[in-house]
């Protein structure tokens, strides 16, 4: 975000640093078991409607990345799984930081807020402007990551327009055990030592992993380093689990500013903020029980977290030290009922979702104390129907009351509102398989977004807080899935109003004439042979206003073609390697709303790759991050100006120890 966001120069550094740092495959309806293992792709298990699914009623359109491709990948984080293996686009960060942007269906620099992400069961997007933070979720725990594209905001709530990600870590097995060791170093100063292990006894399973990486990164004064340790214990049966998990991390950051395009052309390394400098601290506790009884499940999560940031700017010879401080305490029962209805399988979920989220600020230049409670009621009925083509049909509503409070007597922008918001979704989906292999789907609905305590601070009218953003989501798809092969085509439309952005041209987070998003996605995967195997990810997307002063004009910061592709090689000698690309289309500036600027953000191709080889035990890698060298950026808030260039070419080196 450019640092003209909102006027004070500095302030708006502060902001950027909370919303920086706290700132198709369509669902097999069974599992794939008649083909030999070498011979087959591996079987889809996914949780659907918030619980674990029942394999004919599992999500429409979901893409699914296991363990073993995140470990073959190489892939060291949650964020670059989703990026690199599940083909979705994300921004370089702003901090140093791992955790990148993400955008599904092409929102711009509100894509954090138009997508929502769930570790299970609790949803960490929050209510401030910034990337959920995932670099503290230990890869080694996660069993699986499901990617929904498309409004789901009926089960997930505010901001789902653009999609959900859902993370799901590993479920015990009695009498199991499991560990790891791994070290990591490379260019830039790049280190990392991480420790996990697991052990499950009858009916008893604990867990832990500490981690520590550094990196100095590839441009001057953007320095990152975390420590984090995340742990938990649960008690399970046949019939249901409980338990609870922890996850802390502490994270300090140096901040190396935006360029203009002719200092990233004479060196793209260089720093502008050569003394600005941030911290973080996480801290989450998680409560959780889920239970069968008979054809009903009950389940609930009650989480509270709290965050720490810090940071410190360097204001024209001046000091400027601003503290964030956020607690979010959510609890969300649900129930499930699973059984027949007029002869055919229904299931019926509601579920009740409360938040609580308040945050304190102190600075030269802000004061603010802001809060949110939210409390919303859903439900959601899908019903199978003609078995042998795998009919489905599904509907669900969703009502949430939003109450918003904010004071800041040195606010540049608002000082002090008090508003209740209330919203509606709803959904409409269905699939039925024609002939075999092949299914066809529909989605429509109504999904909602509401404005951050950061956005409203700085709204066109002084302490009147902005409308609700609201979309009308429909999507149209085909997917053909064999023992060999997935292949999923579809096209989708976002109708938005009222859609919550910042608009540089009157300086403040506005609501726009109405805007649209629309385009084409295939997602495809083939295995050759026990050996080879490569998966492609292409996305179209067409965002523009529909109406206003600017009717016709593209939205900025969204690329109209993205394409991702990758190579595995998996023999049976103890060898593996993958190689993975990623083209990204031209797009518009951050600042370009009426599309005046004559240039634009160039389009861009990456490489990376990574080449293993295991001797017993250990298992030996190097891998290669942009291996061209590519000069490139994704973030820039200016015309030609407001540039945060992207990491240069990485080499790097590691050993992991399993027992």
């Amino acid at each position: 975000m450019p640092s003209t966001v909102f006027p004070p120069r500095r302030l708006a550094a502060a902001v950027a640093l909370c919303f920086t740092t706290i700132s198709p495959i369509t669902a097999l309806a069974q599992e794939i078991a008649a083909a030999q293992v070498a011979q087959v792709l591996a079987p889809v298990v996914i949780t659907g409607a918030r619980f674990d699914a029942d394999p004919a009623l599992a999500p429409i359109a979901a893409i699914v990345i296991h363990a073993e491709d995140i470990q073959r990948a190489g892939v060291n984080d949650v964020n670059a799984a989703i990026r690199k293996i599940g083909g979705v686009y994300g921004r370089q960060s702003l901090d140093g930081s791992p955790d990148f942007g993400l955008d599904l269906r092409g929102f711009g620099s509100n894509s954090s807020q138009n997508m929502v992400i769930v570790l299970d069961g609790v949803r960490l997007s929050e209510n401030e402007l910034s990337n959920a933070i995932l670099s503290t979720i230990p890869v080694d725990s996660v069993e699986r990551i499901e990617i929904t594209r498309g409004g789901a905001s009926v089960l997930y709530g505010d901001g789902a327009t653009g999609g959900v990600i859902n993370i799901v870590t590993r479920r015990p097995s009695q009498y199991s055990r499991r560990g790891s060791m791994f070290v990591e170093g490379g260019q830039f100063g790049a280190g990392e030592l991480r420790l996990s292990g697991a052990h499950a006894w009858q009916g008893f399973a604990a867990d832990a992993t500490l981690d520590t990486q550094r990196t100095d990164n590839y441009r001057d004064n953007n320095a990152f380093k975390q420590s984090q340790f995340a742990g938990g214990a649960q008690w399970f049966d046949e019939a249901g689990r409980a338990g609870f998990r922890y996850e802390g991390a502490r994270q300090t950051m140096r901040f190396a500013g935006s360029l203009k395009a002719e200092q990233f052309a004479a060196r793209p390394q260089q720093a502008t903020t050569p003394f600005d400098s941030g911290k973080l601290d996480s801290d989450r506790l998680t409560m959780f029980a889920q239970r069968r009884l008979g054809a009903y499940e009950l389940a609930a999560d009650l989480s509270y977290r709290k965050k720490a940031v810090q940071g410190s700017y360097d204001n024209y010879g001046t000091l400027s030290v601003t503290d964030y401080d956020s607690k979010q305490t959510q609890f969300s029962p649900r129930l499930r009922h699973l059984g027949q209805l007029g002869g055919l399988l229904n299931e019926t979920v509601a579920g009740v979702d409360l938040t609580y989220w308040n945050r304190t600020s102190a600075g030269d230049y802000t004061a603010a104390d802001a809060s949110q409670h939210s409390k919303a009621f859903y439900v959601r009925d899908e019903l199978r129907f003609d078995a042998a083509h795998q009919g489905r049909v599904s509907a669900g509503v969703r009502r949430e009351l939003f109450a918003k409070d904010f004071s800041d007597p040195k606010g540049y922008g608002s000082t002090a509102y008090d508003v209740t918001q209330a919203v509606n979704a709803w959904e409409l989906q269905a699939s039925y398989m024609p002939v075999a292999h092949v299914t066809v789907y529909g989605k429509a609905g109504q999904s909602y977004r509401l404005a951050t305590s950061d956005e409203n601070a700085y709204t066109p009218k002084t302490n009147l807080a902005l409308a609700t953003q609201q979309s009308h989501d429909l999507e149209l798809g085909v997917s053909y899935a064999s023992a060999l092969r997935k292949l999923t085509a579809r096209v989708f439309r976002h109708q938005l109003n009222n859609e919550i952005f910042y608009n540089p041209i009157v300086y403040a987070n506005t609501n726009l004439a109405p805007t649209r998003r629309e385009g084409f996605e295939l997602d495809a995967e083939q295995r050759f042979n026990a050996d080879w195997s490569i998966t492609g990810h292409y996305q179209h997307v067409d965002a523009r206003f529909t109406e206003g002063a600017n009717h016709g004009k593209q939205m900025v910061l969204v690329p109209k073609n993205t394409l991702s592709a990758r190579v595995s090689w998996t023999p049976s000698s103890g060898q593996s390697a993958d190689l993975g690309a990623q083209w990204v289309d031209s797009q518009r500036f951050g600042s370009d709303f009426d599309n005046q600027c004559k240039a634009r953000i160039p389009s861009y191709t990456t490489i990376d790759g990574r080449y293993a080889r295991t001797y017993g035990q250990w298992e030996v890698a190097v891998q290669g991050l942009n291996l061209t060298d590519k000069r490139y950026y994704s973030q820039a808030f200016g015309c030609d100006s407001g540039i945060y260039p992207a990491d240069g070419r990485q080499f790097k080196l590691s050993a992991r120890y399993t027992f």
